[in-house]
Formats: structure tokens, sequence, C-alpha cells
């Protein structure tokens, strides 16, 4: 089994990437469905949170506002690190138990954990190669200013949550740009893939 972490800040074209590996053949974790599903109502983690931020960042139907949450992480380093500290366990725990079933029925696999805080959740260990995908940040933006709704000030500071690109790109064994058309993209995802072939790396 081959496992490559697909890391980038947000908005930075990560699951274009992974649904590009995905056609090649790679089974995707998406840790951003994993970190939806340990916060369900009645899992330990949403206990947690709910302790921690109280009962304001539910919705009516008792499930986290993430919206609201994310209003108060995005603006609090300190809110950050807390749910950070309670979620972050948990994802690397359920990624881990889909590997370990992933490695018994395909032991020949190529694993990707689609994930915006590889680094950041301590997942690095975890894989085989490190890729980053990176666009400008005007780029970065604009697309996270249309996809979630956001105004620019909003879509800033989640920007400036994240870690620097600078120390992102640092822990990089490949650098994925998007910041050009889909097939510029694409073939960028294949060349990286190309040469993990010719390195022996996929079966």
């Amino acid at each position: 089994m081959f496992i490559i972490g697909l890391t980038g800040g947000i908005a930075s074209g990560k699951s274009t990437v992974a649904g590009i590996l995905k056609e090649l053949g790679a089974i995707v974790i998406d840790t951003d469905q994993v970190a939806r599903e340990v916060v369900l109502p009645g899992k330990p983690a949403y206990r947690d949170i709910v302790a921690a931020f109280g009962r304001g960042i539910l919705q009516p139907d008792g499930y986290l506002n993430r919206r609201a949450l994310g209003r108060i992480v995005f603006s609090d380093a300190a809110a950050r690190e807390l749910l950070n500290a309670i979620t972050h366990p948990r994802i690397r725990e359920k990624v881990q138990e889909q590997i370990t079933a992933l490695r018994q029925d395909d032991p020949e696999a190529v694993v990707v954990i689609e994930a915006p805080l590889l680094i950041e959740a301590g997942m690095d260990d975890m894989v085989d190669a490190i890729w980053v995908v990176t666009a400008p940040a005007t780029v970065r933006l604009k697309r996270l200013m249309e996809r979630d709704n956001l105004s620019p000030q909003e879509a800033e500071s989640r920007l400036r949550a994240q870690m620097g690109e600078r120390e992102r790109l640092r822990h990089a064994t490949r650098i994925i740009p998007t910041g050009g058309d889909l097939s510029a993209t694409r073939a960028a995802v294949l060349a990286a893939w190309q040469e993990l072939q010719r390195a022996g790396r996929l079966s």
C-alpha cells in the first residue's frame, strides 16, 4: 500500500485533485467527511464541543451549526486550538481504522488522505508522501467567497487562520499547482502519478 497525504490551504483545490486521483485508481479518504461523522449528535466529540462552546452553536434539530462554530473559531485562536484538540484525535483514529481495513482488503492499493490539516493534526506520520495543493491567495479568496458565500472579511479570516503557505510547502514531497484551468491541474496530477509509476511505487 502507498499512502499519499493530500493537503493544502482552504480553497486551494484539494477536492479537485482528489477527484482526479480517484479517476486514476486511488482510494480517497476525505477527512472533512470523517470530521462531520465524529461530531454527530451523541458522539464523544459532539458532547465535548457542546460542553466547551455552549448550546448556542447548535441548530434547532440538535446538529452542530458549522457556520456559527466557524465564526467563533476563525476569529479566536484559543477557541480554534480547543476545537482541534477535541476533534483531531478522533479524526485520526477513524482514518487509521479505515486504512487498517483497506490494508486487509487491498494491500496494493494507493490511498489518498485528503486532509486540510494533515500536518497540524499530526497525520503526516501516517503517509508515504505529502502532496501540497497550492494556488495564489487571490484565487483562493475568490473561490472561498463564491463557494461558501462569505464576505471578503470572513474569507480572509479563514485564510489567515491556517498554517502559512511557506511552512506547508516545507513539508511537501510534491507540489500540485491549481491556479490555472482544470486541464493544467489534471496535467500536474498525471505527471505526479506517472512519476510514482516510474519509481515503482504503484502496482
